[in-house]
């Protein structure tokens, strides 16, 4: 044990009992991984690593000074993290809400679609009936002509309104699609701070 290990111990053990009562405030805190106790426990691991820096600059202790540059560069690459996981957390929300408003909208267009559809159906029918009435009373081609028109229109009702259901689907994926990809964001920011999180405790036992 040479003569700086001795003061570097004591500053070690005095930042360590200092930051103990705040390490158990924050472990109260609501969110650990992501929110204000992640965000206090940032700021309070700059601190320590601030504290360091300036005593070993004090002292002139190079190994204290280079484990308050490793510190503070855990902290850095822990609130880089969190950084990440807000903007995922926010582009997943946004993205869910725009999931469920493209869903809602697909399911209104799809229903407006339905019964317009049910609308011309009923229609056509009265105009088959009312065509049948006057073919009886006129002509057997008449009618004929009259059916045929009537079912060509039937045709275009179904293709219009399956067109429109299509639509619908496909604006429902788009929507999960987005919500996949702010899914996969969130997991990246996750994984970074898991990272993070590895580097400090392995600082921690060496």
């Amino acid at each position: 044990m040479n003569t700086r290990t001795i003061p570097r111990a004591a500053i070690d053990g005095s930042l360590k009992l200092a930051r103990l009562p705040l390490d158990i405030a924050i472990g109260v805190l609501p969110g650990e991984r992501n929110g204000s106790g992640a965000t206090a426990k940032v700021a309070l691991d700059r601190a320590d690593a601030r504290l360091r820096a300036a005593a070993g600059t004090l002292i002139g202790d190079r190994q204290l000074r280079e484990d308050a540059g490793r510190r503070r560069a855990a902290a850095d690459e822990r609130a880089r993290a969190l950084r990440l996981r807000e903007k995922a957390d926010e582009h997943l929300s946004r993205a869910e809400q725009h999931t469920d408003e493209r869903r809602d909208s697909a399911e209104q267009r799809s229903r407006q679609a339905d019964a317009r559809a049910a609308k011309q159906r009923k229609q056509a029918d009265q105009r088959r009936r009312q065509a049948a009435g006057r073919a009886a009373e006129t002509a057997q081609r008449r009618g004929q002509a009259e059916e045929q028109r009537a079912q060509r229109a039937d045709e275009r009702i179904e293709h219009v309104a399956r067109t429109e259901r299509l639509d619908a689907v496909e604006a429902e994926g788009e929507a999960l699609e987005q919500r996949r990809a702010a899914l996969t964001a969130r997991q990246e920011a996750q994984r970074l701070g898991e990272v993070a999180a590895t580097v400090k405790e392995e600082r921690k036992d060496s």
